[in-house]
């Protein structure tokens, strides 16, 4: 129904920045909440950001200030702008897609971030 591709993701040094994509299969945006969550080694996966179908964002208290979640319904992509980097930032990230009015959530095959230096 609907398949999410991520793509960004690798070795990023603390203090820089790197933006991830997700690329939707057809047009969704409309109607699916999108967001981003990350699991990092051995932890539970977590909530980062989140763009609903109105385009209101939520942040995770962890990367408020830091992280930006966009999206360009052209292309049928979202972005998860990440500047100043942290150890603590390290994971695997997945896209996720909500519906907005029934149970229906789709999941991307993730994308590893290491920031290491």
């Amino acid at each position: 129904q609907v398949q999410l591709v991520e793509s960004g993701g690798g070795l990023v040094q603390p203090g820089g920045s790197l933006r991830l994509s997700c690329v939707a299969s057809r047009d969704i945006f409309s109607v699916y909440h999108m967001a981003w969550y990350r699991q990092p080694p051995g932890k539970q996966r977590e909530l980062v950001a989140r763009i609903s179908v109105i385009g209101s964002t939520t942040y995770a208290d962890s990367v408020k200030g830091r992280f930006t979640i966009s999206r360009d319904n052209a292309k049928n992509t979202v972005y998860l702008q990440m500047s100043s980097l942290k150890f603590e930032d390290t994971a695997v990230y997945f896209c996720n897609a909500d519906h907005s009015w029934s149970t229906a959530i789709y999941w991307g095959q993730g994308t590893q971030v290491t920031v290491s230096s």
